[in-house]
């Protein structure tokens, strides 16, 4: 009967906990952003800002991540990529902390439902005419806090939120691990193609100057000549030395990121058109998809969990009872422990009333609201830090276009002009200084290309990055 007594007084408390809350209503955030991003070609005039954004409320048309298989095409990078995420210490961290953060969710959600022990003890005490010997065996609940102002339900909503913050960091972490990859495999590309660009003008100034100093024990060139085409081949000597210790770097870079030695069949050898597959971005496509990026999501965790917080504080302010009861047997003779009338039971409710604080709670609420506020101005600073990135993205993505084709035909005309300038030399139309020049622009040609094309590749990884795992339309 005692039992039931206990079991009864245990499931009424944990029936009445969480009655209320008192967390506050969440605020909204308002970022002052355009509604939509300024597309090069089709930008929209006058775009009101977003006021009051509302919390996890993007329609799923809007925008969907695309699968980074997808998005790069190059097989080798998708491999390193994939090796990546098996192996990278950092991202490996990322997912330790989601699971600690789980941890402390699950330690805290323990405090909302009764915690019922067991406990058997023997004592024996030697007293001055007789020793005592007292056995028990009881079961029961101890100091559980009846949550009827939601303290413990706010604690646990705040950790809850802070998992679901290091989750999306965690997400974050896999995002930006994945474009730093693409970006260390682009780098290495392009710097190899430029170490091709150096290794192959040496091979051509070299062969030049072995002709030039025939002609020039034979009478036919100057000495002024011969001295220009040496310092060719020592420019293009010094750029083989300066891109070949950049590839060595870029290669140590990328096996840093994969986390593991990398196969060399798997390392570029040139840099290829395309390596990646870039959707055209949909015209007037709503700012509010930066609101499922894993970063401005944490931030939205983050809010949440701080403002769960004001509402622990203020039920601070009310009194607390906890509950702790027991039932069992007790016995002076162990063979007689369970026998009739040795039952025992004890039931302690507590009330716990806050009077004098030193004004403790009072600051406590204080900080708690400063916190929330903190956390809303970096949700809506992280929005608007997101709109400017991509935005930035966006708008490099027409020029850099622009400047690829320039250099595109810059090239083709520099490779005109050298083959032209070399025709006129030979025929003794031109002196050397002027076949110098046009050789130097050929050469530079190359290099800004190879350069330009790094910049519009990287570009794409980085709208990719910024816009939270790309888009369909």
């Amino acid at each position: 009967m005692m039992r039931a007594r206990v079991c009864l007084a245990a499931l009424a408390a944990f029936a009445t906990s969480a009655c209320i809350s008192l967390d506050p209503e969440l605020p909204k955030a308002d970022p002052q952003a355009a509604s939509a991003f300024p597309v090069p070609g089709n930008a929209q005039e006058g775009n009101p800002p977003i006021n009051g954004v509302a919390f996890g409320t993007i329609d799923a048309d809007v925008g969907s991540d695309v699968r980074w298989q997808d998005f790069y095409t190059d097989p080798a990078l998708r491999q390193l990529i994939a090796t990546a995420l098996a192996n990278n210490r950092d991202l490996r961290v990322a997912v330790l902390n989601v699971e600690r953060a789980r941890g402390l969710y699950q330690i805290q959600r323990a405090d909302r439902v009764p915690t019922i022990t067991a406990d058997a003890s023997a004592q024996r005490a030697a007293g001055y005419q007789q020793d005592i010997e007292v056995y028990g065996v009881t079961a029961g609940l101890s100091a559980f806090e009846l949550d009827l102002f939601g303290r413990v339900r706010s604690l646990t909503t705040s950790a809850l939120q802070q998992y679901f913050a290091q989750a999306e960091a965690r997400a974050g972490a896999q995002l930006s691990l994945v474009a730093e990859v693409a970006n260390a495999y682009l780098t290495l590309a392009a710097d190899q193609e430029l170490l091709t660009i150096a290794r192959n003008t040496l091979a051509s100034q070299e062969e030049t100057y072995g002709i030039f100093e025939r002609q020039h024990q034979a009478g036919y060139i100057s000495g002024l000549d011969l001295a220009q085409a040496r310092t060719e081949i020592e420019v293009a000597r010094a750029d083989v030395a300066n891109f070949a210790d950049a590839v060595e770097r870029d290669r140590n870079a990328l096996t840093l990121l994969v986390g593991t030695p990398i196969d060399p069949a798997l390392l570029p050898e040139d840099f290829s058109a395309q390596v990646t597959a870039v959707a055209p971005l949909p015209i007037g496509m709503p700012s509010e998809v930066l609101l499922r990026r894993p970063d401005v999501r944490a931030a939205e965790f983050q809010l949440k969990a701080t403002n769960a917080n004001i509402g622990a504080a203020r039920a601070a302010f009310f009194p607390r009872i906890t509950l702790t009861g027991n039932a069992g047997t007790v016995s002076g003779d162990l063979s007689d422990l369970f026998s009739g009338g040795t039952r025992a039971w004890s039931f302690i409710p507590q009330i716990s009333v806050p009077i004098f604080e030193g004004g403790r709670l009072t600051a406590n609420l204080d900080v708690a609201k400063t916190d929330r506020d903190i956390a809303l101005a970096q949700y809506e600073r992280s929005i608007q830090a997101s709109f400017k990135e991509v935005a930035d993205a966006l708008g490099r993505t027409a020029w850099l276009a622009k400047q690829r084709s320039a250099r595109e035909d810059l090239l083709v005309a520099a490779t005109r002009a050298d083959e032209l300038a070399l025709a006129r030399y030979k025929a003794g139309l031109d002196n050397y200084v002027t076949r110098l020049i046009s050789h130097r622009t050929f050469y530079l040609a190359q290099q800004s290309l190879v350069i330009v094309r790094l910049a519009e590749q990287s570009n794409r990884v980085t709208l990719y990055r910024v816009l939270g795992g790309g888009w369909n339309p």
